[in-house]
């Protein structure tokens, strides 16, 4: 089997403001052991920025872009050779690889980051991913650690996906203010009622909470990745969940899993939007068939040919989404036009669909 194991800021300090070794030596244990069973592992881990503002000596903080690219250029370091010094207890070697959006929309960054963590794997080789916080600008990020997990569990055809988080899973209300809130084991299916459980954002100490796990929760599944979030403090959580244990809430994989050239598709950031006529949207949602110019009504976003697009029914909702044959300006000028038209106002073609069947999944 093979695991992704994403780790919030939260318990990696244990509800403090700083790192906490005891809970990260419990932790790495947890990964060699699952290594040892004979499973992958690939870490993603939060922590970098409070590493740095705890290698600092706590400064007053302004909460801007440029302070946090600062702390997390000085604890990424900090934050990595604790993993190491960890790591080397249990015979194990770590490498750092940093990632930013581009990499996942990108198609031959894509792949180069596939390649490097396979190579790690299959040397023993742990990897540690973090997004790129020093360089990465809102044009470029991700976002937060829980949806570069799913990315993640899909570049690597992970088995399973699992956050530990400071909560004991998905919860029926916010056991916080509701004493009678109980934990849902499982999750068949990510829908508008599950989302409506997510709640704000987590604590000051990181980026997500209960919102961005389940927004990861249904990118992995949708790829074939069941994913479990469970509590981080629980005493072997990463060895329980991978045997079976019920801890946590499990989702479901909501589907087969999918081609790699699929699963590159499903995990990139989308580029722009196309909304459909209702004829379009039918053939796209039941039969997943090639989307023809004629069957779109708008082109929204600036994007290139090759590129992931998303695929709207008139209201609104995404049906699918797949890789754009023709560039924005150009797909904007054949909207509308009947196949057989695309080489006279273009002045070439590309072939007869705007997305092929081949590079489109439905949602």
């Amino acid at each position: 089997m093979r695991v992704v194991l994403k780790l919030g800021t939260s318990v990696l300090t244990a509800g403090t403001d700083r790192l906490h070794r005891p809970r990260l030596v419990d932790l790495i244990r947890g990964l060699a052991a699952v290594r040892e069973a004979g499973h992958e592992a690939v870490l993603v881990s939060s922590g970098a920025v409070l590493a740095g503002w705890e290698t600092l000596g706590f400064p007053p903080r302004d909460r801007t872009v440029a302070e946090k690219q600062v702390l997390a250029a000085v604890g990424q370091s900090r934050l990595m050779h604790t993993y190491a010094q960890l790591a080397d207890l249990y015979g194990m070697n770590v490498a750092q690889v940093l990632l930013t959006a581009d990499d996942f929309r990108n198609r031959t960054r894509y792949l180069n980051a596939r390649t490097t963590l396979e190579g790690c794997l299959s040397r023993g080789v742990l990897p540690i991913i973090n997004e790129n916080d020093a360089v990465a600008v809102e044009q470029i990020k991700v976002g937060d650690n829980d949806t570069l997990s799913a990315f993640v569990a899909n570049l690597v055809e992970a088995d399973l996906l699992v956050i530990l988080t400071d909560a004991p899973g998905l919860y029926t209300a916010d056991p916080r203010l509701d004493p009678h809130a109980t934990l849902i084991p499982e999750v068949a299916r990510v829908t508008p009622e599950i989302w409506a459980l997510a709640g704000g954002a987590g604590s000051h100490r990181g980026t997500g909470g209960m919102h961005t796990k389940i927004q990861a929760a249904e990118i992995a599944t949708r790829a074939g990745t069941p994913v479990v979030i469970a509590p981080g403090d629980a005493p072997d959580a990463l060895s329980r969940v991978v045997a079976g244990e019920a801890l946590g809430t499990r989702f479901h994989a909501s589907g087969s899993r999918l081609e790699a050239r699929k699963r590159w598709i499903l995990a990139e950031i989308t580029t722009g939007r196309v909304h459909l006529d209702d004829g379009a949207a039918q053939a796209v949602r039941e039969r997943g068939g090639s989307l023809l110019p004629a069957g779109i009504h708008r082109v929204d976003g600036t994007f290139g040919r090759g590129q992931t697009i998303s695929l709207l029914a008139p209201d609104g909702s995404e049906v699918g989404r797949g890789l754009s044959r023709y560039a924005s300006v150009d797909l904007a000028r054949i909207a509308g036009h009947h196949s057989r038209e695309i080489e006279g106002l273009l002045g070439f073609t590309y072939g007869p669909e705007a997305v092929h069947r081949d590079d489109l999944i439905r949602l």
